[in-house]
């Protein structure tokens, strides 16, 4: 697990700004720099270069998605520092095209209520400096209640999408275990099945190429 890290802090409200400093900091981060706007963010990147990035989606000026499309532009052009986007709200879109942005890992996408639970986004915010997909539970939840008939998806077993759910939330085997009550060996044999009706490349990272093929559906 990554130690202290760099990070660039982006959030138009004030409040909550200063409060993820405060996290964090305690936490044993440095926050490099903790600005407003996506204009902002982008120029204390390129001028700091942090290991990891915590941006907001809607930011001045139009308060639409221009965190995302810096979050973007930031993987584009330093792909090697992790990001970890907020947002109150669900939305599939934003999920799809953030991923689509760092199809190699190293990104999240949480709710901002998330952040109430210290813990949690802490232990979020490291695993995605360590190079892993972190999405926020809720997000899971209910983009399975949505997407039982699309594509290959519709060829999982309920069990099978249960267990894929945990996966994108980031949970490894023995969690998956502990949460479903079932032996680790159930778990694995699952996974088996999710990886060939997905009919997903060997030669990949099959456990983050199913989370992606889950999430985009």
């Amino acid at each position: 697990m990554p130690g202290r890290l760099r990070i660039v802090l982006a959030e138009d409200a004030a409040l909550l700004r200063e409060g993820l400093v405060g996290i964090l900091e305690k936490a044993g981060h440095e926050v490099v720099a903790a600005v407003g706007d996506a204009e902002a963010l982008l120029a204390y990147v390129a001028h700091a270069r942090p290991d990891t990035v915590v941006t907001d989606i809607r930011m001045p000026p139009d308060h639409s998605v221009e965190g995302l499309r810096a979050a973007a532009a930031i993987r584009a052009d330093h792909p090697e520092i992790a990001i970890m986007v907020l947002s109150a709200y669900v939305a599939d879109a934003y999920v799809a095209e953030l991923l689509d942005s760092a199809p190699g890992g190293g990104i999240g996408y949480l709710l901002k209520d998330r952040v109430g639970h210290v813990r949690e986004f802490l232990d979020s915010l490291d695993r995605v400096a360590d190079g892993e997909t972190v999405v926020d539970p809720q997000v899971v939840r209910q983009l399975l209640g949505r997407r039982r008939d699309d594509g290959p998806l519709a060829s999982l077993t309920d069990r099978e999408r249960e267990v894929l759910a945990l996966m994108a939330e980031g949970r490894t085997n023995g969690a998956i275990a502990e949460a479903l009550v079932v032996s680790e060996a159930a778990v694995r044999k699952h996974v088996g099945g999710i990886f060939a009706k997905l009919r997903l490349d060997p030669g990949t990272d099959r456990r983050v190429s199913a989370v992606l093929a889950y999430l985009r559906g």
